[in-house]
């Protein structure tokens, strides 16, 4: 794979985890290395996703095209070549901007590679995309409004216009193989700037109160899941009211504006730890309800842990990102017990729980 260690890239690594398929890397550029690229080209898929966007428009058409040049040189010298090549081009390489031109030749120079090779050629053509954890004023308007609506500032619309949208996991699935790619066009979503900004605007002020925002359609869930990445940490934990009297104690978990909704309960004994996997769509909650825990969790292909100590008498939520492994673990001497909540009906054939140990 081209492009691993960008926007695109860290949500193709994570979507791979799910079938712990390897992922070797391929740099381009100034970095290229051709023994070593045309080694990890051997491989069942190569993926092509590094490109340049931003710049010159010397550095953009030459950026782009050269990019192919030294990705096709490895495709075909690998030793045996890769059976499938896809390349993340984008909508705009019918455009006729230099920009649409350089992805469109690109696309040319890989598919005769592929042909060269015996080669599956997949070229997915793809809109403006977002996600969890991209690029604030670069990789997408998605990711600046986010951001400045999780710092408590406020966005405005410059240039208003209508957007194809399509979430990151989406395309990588696409890549990847996972789902077809037709599926990037009829996953896609229109909207406008505004209409953007407007929908983030309300998630914002929902996710504030601790409620969970209307996450009915996978657009709104995948909305929200962006824009709770750039909540994490600084925003959590998700206070709760504990009501208490000589009776015992009452306290609500979780306020859903719209979707579906799961909720579970498990005991854990001491010392014990529950979970150590990741979610690429599923949100969840944990709340503790009596015990001591610790709750750990990291951030995919990162190495800092966030620990969060809590306890029963004074609960609160801790909603797991996605893609980001967690844990919990009881650190008291007595029985733990700890509520679950997550917008997903189990589903045994697709449970989106990805073995991830938290601590490596």
């Amino acid at each position: 794979m081209t492009g691993a260690r960008g926007f695109l890239g860290w949500h193709t690594r994570a979507a791979l985890k799910e079938t712990s398929t390897t992922v070797q890397s391929v740099a381009v550029g100034d970095n290229f290395d051709a023994d070593a690229a045309a080694r990890a080209a051997s491989s069942d898929r190569f993926i092509h996703i590094a490109g340049v966007n931003r710049g010159s428009e010397v550095d953009v058409a030459e950026g782009n095209v050269h990019f192919a040049e030294q990705a096709a040189s490895a495709i075909v010298t690998a030793e045996p070549p890769p059976s499938v090549v896809s390349f993340a081009n984008s909508t705009q390489s019918t455009n006729g901007t230099v920009y649409g031109e350089s992805k469109a030749r690109a696309a040319g120079i890989l598919a005769s590679a592929a042909e060269r090779v015996g080669a599956e050629f997949v070229d997915l053509h793809l809109p403006n995309l977002f996600g969890e954890h991209g690029r604030p004023f670069y990789n997408a308007v998605t990711s600046t409004f986010c951001q400045l609506l999780a710092d408590g500032e406020e966005p405005t619309v410059e240039h208003d216009k209508e957007l194809t949208l399509l979430h990151a996991q989406d395309a990588a699935d696409a890549l990847i193989g996972a789902a077809p790619a037709t599926t990037v066009e009829s996953l896609s979503a229109q909207e406008t700037v505004s209409g953007l900004l407007g929908r983030l605007r309300g998630v914002s002020a929902v996710y504030a109160e601790g409620e969970i925002p209307d996450i009915a359609s996978p657009f709104s869930r995948n909305l929200f899941n962006t824009y709770r990445s750039y909540t994490f940490p600084t925003h959590a934990p998700v206070r709760i009211s504990r009501n208490a009297d000589a009776r015992g104690s009452f306290f609500e978990i979780v306020r859903s504006r719209g979707g579906s909704g799961q909720s579970s309960f498990s005991t854990t004994v001491a010392g014990v730890t529950r979970g150590d996997h990741f979610h690429r769509r599923k949100i969840e909650r944990f709340t503790v309800l009596s015990g001591r825990a610790v709750i750990r969790l990291r951030r995919l292909f990162t190495e800092d842990v966030i620990e969060f100590h809590v306890d029963g008498e004074s609960p609160v939520a801790i909603d797991m990102p996605t893609m980001w492994s967690h844990s919990i673990q009881n650190t008291g001497h007595q029985l733990l017990y700890t509520a679950f909540w997550t917008n997903d009906i189990f589903d045994p054939s697709a449970p989106d729980t990805i073995d991830e140990a938290v601590i490596r």
